[in-house]
Formats: structure tokens, sequence, C-alpha cells
């Protein structure tokens, strides 16, 4: 193994060859460590009782961080400190581009914050560009020899932006890591979850997680701590998101954090706002597999307008009756499918809507957030169940008008009454148009 392999890693002695540890001359620390009635892991910083953290054979064991491979006692971290030792480019970016005026404020506010080392948060709706934002701050870093990361709970919005950032950045080898994705190079710009950053330490100057409101990351104590970790002492970690939760906000009141505020997507158009339908029978529909008459013109109104649409389902068991219903509707030559996170061809079937070779999609949240169709129309099935949150609610009609050719479409909750929930997820959308028509004004 070469040395560069470990610059900024945090690896145990079950990942490392013993004529690795002889030939690198790495010294290791103990995982695990006892302090008082506690364990606590050297890995995610999480501390157990060591009454629950007992082992059999009289060992103890970090729960917390356990899907990453039990760590006990007899275990040791090895860590070799980051170097910057990168080769930099004469031209770094490569996109060819270019920011809104809205974009650039923020974008510039992203470049001061990381030279003065300020905690920042970026509150954008779903569709301004966070992305293209980035790009200023990572070109400024990357010259300045700087380690970057970004990072998102989600594989899919893994898979989504790390090509992007590949073509805007096609001078810099750019490294993917996730569950499905774990070949793993010395590189200056990483594209990661969230779960991977428990694989470093002290490694990256600027850290950028995306979604940060997003499951499972977010009220998540390993993977905050992860993060940390893997972030320089010195360093500086960025947040984006369009839904921010009550921890962000927290840290914004208590000045942790610093904010910054764009309720304008980059092609200035609003959000499409949402439009309800009240239908009492939702599970007889469900169980015959037949939907309503005004549920079928919709559909009927989206095929024959030939835009790619997607119906969110909240329970994987309601996939595959509504796909069956769906295709009572629709035309043979009308192809669809399901899709849920557990689906082994999920990311071939999500890559035929893009194509035009599926139609729809029948999915659950896993499309809610990180994933852009152009000309995209949808509906909310059942929109008041416990498994749609507003923030995802929010975050799933925000999929719909995120291409300039076609800025609006529908977005449709199917609902038997008007919860709260729901009443707040349309709320905030119209708060956020009422927001961005007032900045367009103003400027």
């Amino acid at each position: 193994m070469e040395i560069s392999q470990l610059y900024g890693r945090q690896v145990t002695d079950r990942q490392l060859a013993p004529d690795d540890i002889i030939q690198l001359n790495l010294t290791g620390e103990n995982a695990l460590l006892k302090s008082g009635s506690e364990v606590c892991c050297q890995r995610c910083l999480g501390r157990t009782p060591l009454n629950e953290a007992m082992l059999p054979n009289g060992d103890y064991y970090c729960r917390n961080c356990i899907q990453f491979g039990r760590l006990t006692n007899r275990n040791k971290l090895y860590r070799i400190r980051e170097p910057n030792q990168f080769d930099i480019p004469s031209e770094i970016l490569t996109w060819k581009g270019t920011l809104s005026p809205f974009q650039a404020q923020c974008a510039q506010q992203l470049i001061e914050k990381v030279a003065h080392r300020q905690n920042h948060l970026v509150w954008a709706v779903t569709g301004a560009g966070k992305t293209e934002m980035l790009f200023p701050m990572l070109t400024e870093s990357i010259r300045q020899g700087k380690r970057i990361a970004l990072a998102s709970p989600r594989i899919d919005v893994c898979n989504e932006l790390f090509p992007r950032i590949q073509a805007a950045f096609a001078n810099i080898d750019c490294l993917l890591l996730h569950g499905q994705a774990n070949q793993y190079f010395y590189s200056q710009l990483t594209v990661c979850t969230t779960h991977q950053l428990m694989k470093f330490y002290h490694a990256f100057d600027v850290l950028v997680i995306d979604e940060v409101d997003s499951f499972p990351y977010v009220n998540n104590l390993s993977l905050a701590a992860g993060a940390k970790n893997a972030c320089k002492e010195n360093g500086v970690m960025l947040y984006l998101t369009a839904t921010p939760d009550e921890n962000s906000m927290k840290m914004i009141r208590k000045r942790q954090l610093t904010l910054d505020y764009l309720p304008l997507r980059f092609h200035q158009h609003q959000l499409p706002e949402i439009k309800f339908m009240i239908e009492r029978q939702m599970e007889r529909q469900i169980a015959h597999q037949k939907l309503s008459s005004k549920l079928r013109k919709i559909i009927l109104k989206w095929v024959t307008q030939q835009t790619p649409f997607l119906i969110f389902v909240p329970r994987i068991k309601m996939l595959a009756p509504l796909y069956e219903a769906i295709q009572k509707i629709v035309p043979s030559t009308v192809a669809g499918d399901t899709v849920h996170a557990n689906d082994p061809q999920r990311l071939e079937k999500v890559q035929r809507l893009r194509d035009g070779e599926y139609r729809y999609l029948v999915t659950t949240t896993i499309l809610e957030r990180g994933v852009t169709f152009k000309n995209l129309d949808l509906m909310v099935w059942d929109a008041n169940d416990s498994n749609f949150s507003r923030s995802s609610l929010v975050q799933i009609a925000g999929r719909v008008g995120r291409s300039r050719e076609r800025p609006t479409g529908d977005v449709y909750f199917v609902i038997r009454y008007y919860s709260l929930k729901v009443q707040q997820a349309a709320r905030q959308i119209k708060q956020l148009n009422r927001k961005a028509a007032k900045l367009l004004h103003e400027s």
C-alpha cells in the first residue's frame, strides 16, 4: 500500500496488512477508551454506558458506529496527517456557464466564509442552482491547495452530483465514494456519502454537506461527529439545504453558523405551487387497481402532452397496485416502472426515465431530492401519510419546473382531508414565491 492511500484517512487494524503497518512505520491508537462508566469511541466520538457495551468475553465495543464494522477495545485506529500534496492545473474550472446576479452574491459569500474560516449555511430553494454556486469557491480552494469534500446523505444525490463536478473540473481527478462505489484513491476533490466521512480524520480543509436536513444524516449524532472528525480543526464546514431542520436553525440562532438565503430559482421563475385532489376512497382504488375519473384525466393529460411524470407513494406495498392501476389507463406503448431504495436496478430505472425510455415511475421518497428531470409533472399519493414530512413534501414539489425550457409543471397532492402538514408545505412554497417576487422587484 502506498502511504498516500492513508493521508487524512482513519482505518482499523483489520483494514491493514501487518506488513503495511511495519513498512509504513504506523503507530495505532486505541479505538475505544474507558471514561468513568462510559466507553468513548475514537472513530465516531460516541459514548456508550459500559454495561451496555460489554461483550460476553469481557471486552467492550461501540454500538453507535457498528454499521461501519465492529470496533472493540482490542482494535486500533491508524491515522496519517493530511499533507495537501496536489498538482494544481493551470486551468481549474472548465465549466463555461454563468451565474445569475443572485447566485453570484451567494458564491462570493462562500469564498469569503472559507477565507475567514466561518461555518456557513446556504438556504436556497430547490432548483436555485446550489451546485453551480459552489464552483467559484471550489476553484479558489483548489488553487490554494486545499482538500475538499462534497458529501450528501443519499447515494442518488452523490451519483447525480459527481458527473456535474467532473465536467466542471475536468482537469482534476475527482473521487466518488459510497457503498456501491468504494475504489479509493488520494484526491483533492471527493464526492461521497456522509457515511464515508467516518473513514477520514482531519482530512478536509473544506467540507460541504448537501441536503443537510435529509435522512439518514439529520438527527444522527454519529454521522455528525464523523463529519466533524473528517474536517480539519481549522477547516470550514458549509451546509446546503432547501428545507433547513431545527438543529440548523438552532445553530444559526446561537451564531455557530452564518446564513445566506436565496428564495429564487436559477431561471428566476417561481416554484410550481401545490394543487390538492380530495379522494375519500384511496384504499378502495388501491385494492381494485382502479383510479377515479379525476385522477385518470390528469394522467392521460400528461400522456397526451408527452411529459415524464412521477407518482410518489408513502409505502413500498403501494407501488405495485398503483403501477397496475396506471397501466390500465395509459397506452401499452407508454412504458413505466416502480422504484424504491432497495431496488437493485434503481439507478438504471432513473436513467431510463431521463433517456425517455420510460415515461413515468411510481416511486417512494427515494427520489424526493437530489435528482433532476426536465419537463416533469408529479403526483403525491396520500400526502397525509406519516412517512411524508413537511420538508419531504416541499422537496418532492421542488422536482417540478427545474428547467429553463419549462419552468412550470403540475404538482398534485392526493389527500382525504387537509392536514396541518400539507397546508404547511403549500404555505411554505407560497411564502418562498412571495419572497422571490419581492427580490426580483427590488432588483
